[in-house]
């Protein structure tokens, strides 16, 4: 892959977008990676190079979040623990279903998630003084954080629909607190997954890197947004991402 001036303003603008949008919803991915295959990286080294700046574009969305006080820390460990379990289980299990019948799970998932937005907001969209529940309190909490986790260990890409789903639906995170818990989560998965990639050789570092720079900073940008944004406008926020999701994944 050659590197030249268009390439890396192409990179970062992108980086810039997908890391914005992957910090206050998600689905970010389906704007790099054809980005990335389309500057000529084969499919497994754009999925491993993404993981760089997705991995840095967490560190920052998450000491972001963390400072304007979103973060619960008190959950991190009950919230990783089905979330990690679901990861790896999905990594271990990654080469038995095939993407084929992943694709359309997903889509469905985010498009059902979509029109909960629209119908029904409450499901979804509590008030911040809304008292949160535990993993251990919520048996939809749990199991869809442990589906997230499956989901995100064969592929990542969609994922943080789900959680949002899992936190704000079932363990009744208003949609502030619940993009920093997505972004531990998140954080989590590409951590381990970029290892994997590593080992086997799957990482271009240079590209990774300057995706990164432009991701950093649309995640720092997205956490100003959010924390001074009205729960109503994460919502709608939510609700368009959640429709290009689905509109990206039927491009691609």
């Amino acid at each position: 892959m050659d590197i030249d001036l268009p390439s890396i303003a192409l990179l970062c603008i992108t980086g810039f977008f997908a890391g914005a949008i992957n910090t206050v919803a998600g689905g970010g991915s389906n704007l790099t990676l054809p980005v990335l295959m389309m500057l000529g990286l084969p499919a497994d080294i754009a999925n491993g190079s993404n993981r760089v700046a997705v991995m840095l574009q967490c560190v920052v969305g998450l000491r972001g979040y963390d400072k304007n006080n979103a973060l619960d820390r008190p959950a991190l460990i009950l919230i990783l623990i089905p979330t990690l379990s679901g990861g790896i289980l999905g990594a271990l299990t990654a080469a038995l279903l095939p993407n084929l019948y992943l694709k359309p799970l997903l889509l469905g998932s985010i498009l059902c998630m979509s029109v909960v937005i629209l119908v029904r907001p409450s499901m979804i969209a509590h008030s911040p003084d809304t008292v949160a529940l535990t993993p251990k309190e919520s048996r939809m909490g749990w199991w869809g954080l442990f589906a997230a986790g499956v989901y995100g260990g064969f592929v990542q890409a969609g994922v943080g629909f789900m959680l949002i789903a899992a936190l704000a639906g079932g363990l009744r995170y208003d949609l502030l607190r619940a993009n920093a818990l997505k972004t531990l989560c998140a954080l989590a998965f590409t951590s381990v997954a970029l290892v994997v990639f590593i080992i086997f050789g799957k990482v271009a570092w240079v590209p990774g890197l300057i995706l990164a720079v432009g991701s950093m900073t649309g995640a720092h940008l997205a956490v100003k947004f959010a924390v001074r944004a009205s729960p109503n406008a994460i919502k709608w926020f939510l609700f368009l991402m959640t429709l290009f999701a689905v509109a990206g994944g039927l491009l691609l």
